[in-house]
C-alpha cells in the first residue's frame, strides 16, 4: 500500500493526518532509514535529511504557499514539489490586502489615535484614484490581490523577477524597472517568495525609493510574504525618520516577533501573527489528494516548482 508521509514541525498535525487518511495511510514517520512505501510528502518545515531516505518518493507537496522551509534542506531528493494553490488561501490573502490599503487609505491609525484621545477631528481623504499600489510578487496571489485593488479605483503597480503581464496593472520587471516601480508607488505591498535573491530586500535603501508626496502623506508598507525578505530594523528606521509614514506587517525575520522587539510598541505599525493567508486543511487537502490520484494514473503534476528561481 503506498503511504503519505506527513512531516510537519511546528504545530500539531493532527486534523492534516485525518484529511489524508481518506485516502491513504499516512504516518508521520518513515519505517527505518529506506523506507520504500512513501509515495508522497506533505510537509512544513521538515526534518533535515527525512526525504533523501525515500527511494520510491514521486512528489513533495508543500503545506504553505511558500516553498523556502522545504528547499532550505540540501539533501531534497530530486522528485517534483508542489505549490497548493487553492481558491480558499488566496481570497484570504485578497481579504487581507484590500483590509490593509483601505485601512491606510481611509486613515485608520489617525482615526484610532484620535478616538483613544476622544477628538473629534474629520480628515481631508482622497479617493482611490489618487493612490498608487504597488505589488512586489505579481504571482497567483498578488494578480488576484491587483485585480480587487482595481475594482476599487485604485491605480496598481506590479514588479516581478521576469517579466509577467497582468490586466489593468502597470507591469514592471527586473533590476532595470525596480526603481521606476517603486518611484511610482504610494503603498508598498510585498508578497515576493524568499528565494537567495530576495532574503533582505525589504531595506532602507529600497523603501527610500517609495513616494512620499503623495495624498496620503507618505509612503506605506504592507507585507504579508516570508519575513526573511525584511531587514526590521531599516522597517523601524524609515518610520522613525518619515520614509515610512505607517506599515502593516503580518511577518517579520524571527517569528514570534519577540516579546523585547520595538516593532510592538511602534504607534505606526499594524501587527497580525503571520495571519494573513493561513494554511486550512479543510481546503487543502482536497486538491493535493486529488492531484497524488491523478499522479498515481500518470498524468502530469501542476502548479510545479522552479527550483532554480526558489518559487
Amino acid at each position: 500500500m503506498d503511504r503519505i508521509l506527513l512531516s510537519v514541525t511546528g504545530f500539531n498535525p493532527h486534523r492534516w493526518q485525518e484529511l489524508l487518511a481518506q485516502d491513504r495511510e499516512v504516518v508521520l514517520e518513515p519505517d527505518g532509514s529506506n523506507d520504500p512505501s512513501i509515495r508522497y510528502a506533505v510537509v512544513w518545515k521538515q526534518k533535515p535529511n527525512v526525504l533523501a531516505r525515500l527511494p520510491n518518493l514521486k512528489a513533495i507537496f508543500s503545506i504553505g504557499a511558500g516553498v523556502d522551509h522545504i528547499l532550505a534542506d540540501r539533501t531534497l531528493p530530486d522528485v517534483p514539489i508542489v505549490r497548493v494553490i487553492d481558491p480558499n488561501l488566496t481570497q484570504h490573502m485578497v481579504e487581507y490586502i484590500v483590509w490593509r490599503v483601505m485601512d491606510h487609505h481611509r486613515q485608520g491609525l489617525a482615526y484610532r489615535a484620535q478616538q483613544a484621545r476622544k477628538v473629534w477631528n474629520e480628515r481631508a481623504q482622497r479617493t482611490a484614484q489618487d493612490i498608487s499600489v504597488g505589488i512586489m510578487g505579481i504571482g497567483a496571489l498578488g494578480s488576484a490581490a491587483a485585480k480587487a485593488l482595481t475594482s476599487l479605483g485604485f491605480h496598481v503597480n506590479g514588479w516581478s523577477r521576469t517579466e509577467r503581464k497582468v490586466s489593468g496593472v502597470n507591469a514592471y520587471h527586473g533590476e532595470s524597472g525596480l526603481i521606476p516601480f517603486l518611484n511610482s508607488t504610494d503603498i508598498l505591498v510585498v508578497l515576493l517568495p524568499l528565494t537567495d535573491q530576495t532574503r533582505g530586500i525589504i531595506n532602507y535603501e529600497l523603501l527610500r525609493e517609495l513616494r512620499r508626496r503623495n495624498g496620503l502623506g507618505g509612503a506605506v508598507l504592507i507585507s504579508a510574504g516570508r519575513g526573511k525578505l525584511h531587514k526590521d530594523a531599516d522597517i523601524l528606521r524609515a518610520l522613525e525618520d518619515g520614509t515610512l509614514k505607517e506599515a502593516s506587517l503580518d511577518v517579520f525575520e524571527q517569528e514570534p516577533l519577540p516579546k523585547t522587539s520595538p516593532i510592538w510598541g511602534n504607534p505606526k505599525v499594524f501587527i497580525t501573527p503571520h495571519a494573513a493567508a493561513t494554511s486550512n486543511p479543510a481546503h487543502l487537502v482536497r486538491p493535493m489528494l486529488e492531484q497524488m490520484r491523478a499522479a498515481d494514473e500518470g498524468k502530469p503534476l501542476l502548479n510545479l516548482v522552479d527550483r532554480a528561481a526558489g518559487y
